[in-house]
């Protein structure tokens, strides 16, 4: 596979374009298929928003045809009205397209408890509607619309060597983990596949990236991933499984580096776990750690944050047969192998800490199974965020 310019309007069918006025967005994403398929993955906090519920009651019904979502509401915890005003959403698009309001995703981010604005959606519906287009531009403009504390806009597309095209845009900073957070994810592919198909390896990509992904512990009223089928290239399941996990994951890790107020990407590596369960509860356990990311924040080489943090995951664990080692892209230092101390690494701790990104490895040594997981560090800037964040 190779990596393209484009955004998701690389794909063949698609159609896009946002608009970014202060917190308030909007954006639009249509697709003009062959053979449409859609699939869905949604929070699984028991407190769902209303676009959520809506958007799913759709998608059971067959496929979506439109996107359209905004930024600055949430329209969670908003009662009957907010079921009210996401219908809203949809049925001021189907109008513009000549479908039934069923045949349109909703999704909302922002502050939760506060009703939609539809004078303002519905007085700039008109500009991003008529400026849908294929452009790298439009689909960079749909990305940016719904971004809330974001600093920067997450996109990517690719080319799978058969010529079928996956693009994905992505919001996410906060509120983020478990089993996805304050996330949206619209992905899109030329690829004609079943929608069981869809369904499946949507579900599976969302599981090795988005629900392995940590920002501060905070699950979400509003995750969704929306994954849509344009039908134009066959593609096989496999081929097709590999270049949507490189796109999920590429996201996640996209929204970890841009996490509230981070200024280092962290990335955990389990191997040597008794279940594949037990290594995602490790690897989950020491980038969830306030502890370690503290420690990462601080340039400080506390690795003992990180042990400890994997014996109280859950996981089976054998203190003297784990092995800790810190790297960055060009340097690694060994810590612990095999239950011992190697002395004086610290120093060399020390230069590894000053990397934008720090890879944690722990080898737990009783097993076959591994997982990656992807955080930030936790600073003074995420607490100014989310101490003003409604103001």
């Amino acid at each position: 596979m190779k990596t393209i310019t484009g955004g998701i309007c690389a794909v063949k069918g698609i159609r896009a374009n946002g608009i970014k006025q202060g917190k308030n967005g909007l954006a639009i994403m249509v697709a003009d298929a062959r053979e449409l398929e859609t699939a869905g993955v949604f929070t699984r906090n028991k407190v769902i928003a209303a676009p959520l519920i809506v958007t799913k009651s759709y998608l059971e019904k067959g496929n979506l045809k439109a996107i359209i979502a905004n930024s600055g509401c949430a329209n969670a915890f908003t009662g009957e009205k907010g079921i009210i005003d996401a219908k809203w959403m949809a049925e001021i698009l189907s109008k513009k397209l000549n479908c039934k309001p069923y045949d349109i995703g909703v999704a909302s981010t922002g502050v939760i408890g506060r009703n939609l604005d539809r004078a303002w959606i519905g007085g700039h519906l008109d500009e991003v509607y008529n400026q849908l287009s294929d452009t790298e531009e439009s689909a960079r403009a749909a990305a940016r619309a719904i971004m809330t504390t974001d600093l920067s806009m997450k996109e990517i597309a690719i080319e799978l060597d058969n010529g079928v095209r996956i693009g994905g845009i992505a919001k996410g900073s906060g509120m983020i983990e478990p089993n996805m957070g304050t996330m949206l994810a619209f992905i899109f592919t030329d690829a004609a596949l079943s929608k069981v198909t869809l369904d499946a390896c949507l579900r599976k990509a969302v599981d090795k990236s988005f629900n392995m992904l940590v920002v501060d512990g905070d699950t979400s009223t509003n995750d969704m991933a929306l994954l849509t089928a344009t039908g134009f290239n066959e593609c096989e399941e496999d081929v097709f499984q590999e270049g949507l996990d490189h796109v999920c994951i590429s996201l996640a890790k996209m929204i970890a580096k841009d996490g509230e107020g981070a200024s280092r990407l962290i990335e955990v590596r389990v191997t040597g776990a008794k279940s594949a369960k037990d290594a995602r509860k490790a690897a989950k356990a020491i980038v969830r750690s306030p502890l370690v990311k503290t420690a990462i924040f601080g340039k400080d080489p506390n690795w003992g944050r990180v042990v400890a943090a994997a014996g109280y995951s859950g996981a089976d664990i054998d203190q003297d047969k784990i092995s800790l080692k810190f790297s960055d892209t060009k340097n690694e230092v060994v810590l612990v192998d095999s239950g011992k101390i190697v002395e004086g690494k610290l120093d060399e701790l020390k230069g590894i800490m000053e990397s934008k990104e720090i890879i944690i490895e722990v080898d737990i040594g009783i097993g076959n199974f591994g997982a990656i997981a992807w955080g930030c560090d936790l600073t003074y800037d995420y607490i100014k965020i989310n101490a003003m964040y409604t103001t």
